[in-house]
């Protein structure tokens, strides 16, 4: 099963993302048999003149394309491109989990 992983990000301190990135890692490894988490934590940087919030949502949707099911960290709701990929999730029929 293949397992996106949605989680506010923007003003965050790195700690903090990696430690609510480990909980939705553990709880999938729980509950799931074999999950293969897909890796939409991006280390470069947006091409120069792009909207880089944009350009962070679109490569994260389009891993979500390839998702069984996306999990939806605390916070989700507040960040703006958290609520798209839930959007998405949902209109699609990838079954969605809120921690």
């Amino acid at each position: 099963m293949k397992v996106f992983i949605s989680q506010p990000m923007n003003g965050q301190m790195d700690q903090l993302i990696a430690e609510e990135r480990e909980k939705a890692v553990r709880w999938a490894n729980n509950y799931l048999n074999h999950p293969e988490i897909l890796d939409n934590m991006f280390e470069e940087e947006a091409p120069e003149g792009m909207n880089e919030g944009l350009y962070f949502l679109g490569r994260s949707i389009s891993l979500l394309a390839d998702a069984d099911l996306a999990i939806f960290c605390p916070g989700w709701k507040k960040a703006r491109g958290c609520r798209v990929e839930y959007e998405c999730a949902v209109n699609y029929g990838i079954r969605v989990v809120e921690l």
